[in-house]
Order: C-alpha cells, then sequence, then structure tokens
C-alpha cells in the first residue's frame, strides 16, 4: 500500500492561494493566529485578533479561512508536512537495525523535543482527538508516517509478511502519538522516562518482531 501525505487523503476546509501576494498575506494570518494560540490557547482565539495582528480586514481573513477551525486546520497540515520531511529524511537511507535502532530513536526525541518547546503544536495536537476531520488528518499523517517505516522494514526483513509489517509500523506510529500525549501531560522526570520506555519497546518490536 502507497502512502501518501495527509493532505492529499483529506480535503482542506480553507481555501488555498494562488497568487503571490495572498500568499504572503496567508503567511501573515497563520503566523499571526500562531502567536495567540502560544499567548492564549486556541480556545480563546477570535477571529477579529488573528485579523487585526495580521494587519488585515477581517473580510480578506475569511476569505482564506471561514473559520477557527480552518485556521487550526492549515497549522496542523503545515506541522504535518513537516514532520514528514523529516521522517523521509531520516529513514530513506537506513539499512541495517544499528541504523534504525539510531534513526527511529533520534526521530522520538526530536518529536518530543518539539511538543515541549511548541505551545502551538501542543494545542493543535490536543485540538484533534476532539474533532474527527482533525482526528482523521492525524491518522492519515499516522499511516504515511509508517509508511517509512515500513520501507525500512522491508529491506531489514525481506521475507517477511508485509501486512504484518505494515500492522507493525502503523502500529508502533500510534503508539508513539499516545506516549507523548501522555509525556508532556505530566511533570518532565517522568515524561522523560515514559519516552524512553516507549523507545525501547517499539524498538524491540522493530527489530525482533
Amino acid at each position: 500500500m502507497e502512502g501518501k501525505p495527509a493532505n492529499e487523503q483529506i480535503a482542506s476546509p480553507r481555501r488555498a492561494p494562488s497568487q503571490q501576494r495572498s500568499r504572503e498575506r496567508v503567511e501573515r494570518m497563520l503566523a499571526a493566529a500562531s502567536a495567540l494560540i502560544t499567548e492564549q490557547g486556541s480556545d480563546a482565539m477570535r477571529m477579529g485578533e488573528v485579523a487585526e495582528r495580521a494587519g488585515v480586514s477581517i473580510g480578506s481573513l475569511y476569505q482564506f479561512f471561514p473559520d477557527k477551525r480552518a485556521i487550526i486546520w492549515a497549522l496542523a497540515e503545515r506541522y504535518t508536512a513537516e514532520s514528514q520531511a523529516c521522517i523521509s529524511a531520516a529513514l530513506k537511507d537506513v539499512g541495517d537495525a544499528e541504523g534504525l535502532r539510531r534513526a527511529f530513536s533520534e526521530l522520538v526525541d526530536i518529536y518530543y523535543g518539539l511538543f515541549l518547546a511548541e505551545p502551538v503544536m501542543r494545542d493543535i495536537w490536543s485540538g484533534t482527538q476532539a474533532d474527527q476531520a482533525l482526528r482523521q488528518l492525524e491518522l492519515a499523517d499516522s499511516r504515511a508516517n509508517a509508511e517509512f517505516l515500513v520501507a525500512v522494514l522491508r529491506r531489514l526483513r525481506p521475507g517477511a509478511d508485509p501486512v504484518s509489517l505494515e500492522t507493525t509500523a502503523f502500529l508502533v506510529w500510534q503508539m508513539g502519538e499516545a506516549a507523548m500525549r501522555l509525556a508532556i501531560s505530566v511533570e518532565r522526570q517522568e515524561g522523560d522516562r515514559l519516552v524512553a520506555a516507549y523507545k525501547r519497546m517499539a524498538l524491540r518490536e522493530l527489530l525482533d518482531g
């Protein structure tokens, strides 16, 4: 099964800008929204505040983002694309078990660090659990990321059942997201231990399964 980027599988609720001036305006809108989410969270963010901070009219904002959910979606799509590019680059040249161990561990650490450092990412990720469409976006992202793992596993275990490899990779990725969500909801020391435990369990499954 060939994985697709999540934003190709699920239609975005926003209008995509076609001209350079429009793209620059949308960038200002998203930057303003990110700043507001950092300061007060997405629940408290208001469309009027986004327009004011971005220096655009409320009508211009609504032209590209019909509601607050569309802004959250656009930010989620952006983080999804960035994470997929990072994962693809980290795993594309892995050719042995030690390489997978090292690359996977580094990816988990990067992912964990981003969620600790980026309140916007934490806010968006929390919101996906309450929004069915965003949840589907997250699932599509997990499937796409799992395909990068599957490609490595096929190189390491060429005789293995491909369906089994796909199932393992997808489950490992979903477990990782659950582990991250738990880790950032507890005290930092406990979170660090949870992430380390997840890495050990996931790597056992990937390398010895």
